[in-house]
């Protein structure tokens, strides 16, 4: 059968009384209602089988914009769209209230800054029952908002979520290959297993903090699930040019270190202001390289060697913060 447009859907199956679909959807979001509608307007394009029973989940993370405007706007004609809101602020929140009311058996997880292709949905869905697998990520491509810098390289496109160094399929073995969230799916049945994103991780706000997807995924392989990169599984991803500066690559990579160091910790005994004395000399290395790097390196590693500094600054922040509650 030839996919239809969204607006075509089955009637829901119910289970125990409750209604379930085959998929949901979800999309969180935080003061970006243009990027948001720009983003419903790519589901609501969708090329989706008549047979496919499914949703969107708009989560609303404390939005001060247009937002649920936005949403309940679109609402009137697409009766498959649904808002939500959840005050607790944080993107792990959003997202744990996105698996909390939505219907689906497949979640879908994209962003408010992303425009999924037409064969998006059904891409992926096919791709998981080929495989028979438990979750995916797939194909995430850059919108560039203005000219990559020469010293951005693929080795920084992970700072931006892009994912498109490969679109072949291939299994997710290692936490470290983890999918983003800007195109990720996850059975329903594996969340009921394995919990929820990690609230402790993920942006807030302007906090530009990271590693709740790796850190999900790295329960979900140890608990044996499977998971697959699906290439054809595909997404565009907005960066705007702001992001496309060292000072934003700078702050991301300072903001995660001091989140993961806050969070949790560092191993060792001896310490000075709660930071390892390990790290010191580890630390000045570092800054040596990034110094010697200015002079001597070609532009993406010699800004690789200051990313690295900052990270230690991160982790020395996030240990001079939690000094207090070790024991």
């Amino acid at each position: 059968m030839k996919p239809d447009r969204a607006t075509a859907t089955a009637a829901p199956r119910t289970d125990g009384g409750v209604e379930t679909l085959d998929t949901s959807v979800i999309v969180c979001t935080f003061n970006r209602a243009a990027s948001l509608h720009d983003t419903l307007q790519a589901l609501h394009g969708l090329r989706v089988s008549q047979s496919r029973q499914w949703e969107v989940v708009v989560v609303d993370n404390n939005s001060n914009d247009d937002t649920r405007r936005v949403v309940e706007t679109m609402q009137r004609d697409w009766p498959l769209l649904r808002y939500e809101f959840e005050p607790l602020q944080g993107l792990s929140h959003a997202r744990n209230r996105g698996i909390a009311s939505a219907r689906g058996d497949v979640l879908l997880f994209t962003d408010d800054d992303v425009l999924p292709e037409p064969d998006w949905l059904e891409a992926t869905l096919d791709g998981l029952e080929r495989h028979r697998v438990d979750a995916c990520g797939g194909y995430v491509a850059p919108i560039w908002g203005a000219p990559p810098p020469p010293w951005l390289t693929e080795r920084f496109h992970g700072f931006l979520a892009i994912r498109a160094e490969r679109s072949d399929e291939y299994p997710i073995t290692r936490a470290a290959d983890a999918p983003f969230g800007a195109n990720m799916a996850v059975r329903r049945s594996v969340f009921e297993r394995v919990g929820g994103f990690d609230t402790g991780r993920g942006r807030k706000g302007a906090v530009l903090a990271a590693g709740e997807d790796g850190e999900l995924f790295a329960r979900i392989l140890e608990a044996g699930f499977k998971v697959v990169f699906l290439g054809q599984s595909r997404v565009h991803h907005k960066v705007e040019a702001f992001r496309l500066t060292k000072r934003y690559f700078r702050r991301w990579r300072l903001h995660n270190s001091r989140n993961q160091a806050l969070h949790l910790g560092m191993p060792g005994n001896r310490r000075l202001f709660n930071i390892p004395l390990y790290l010191f000399p580890q630390f000045l290395r570092a800054l040596g390289r990034a110094v010697a790097g200015r002079f001597t390196a070609k532009s993406d590693e010699a800004f690789n060697r200051e990313i690295v500094v900052c990270h230690f600054l991160g982790v020395f922040q996030g240990l001079w913060q939690a000094r207090h509650h070790r024991n």
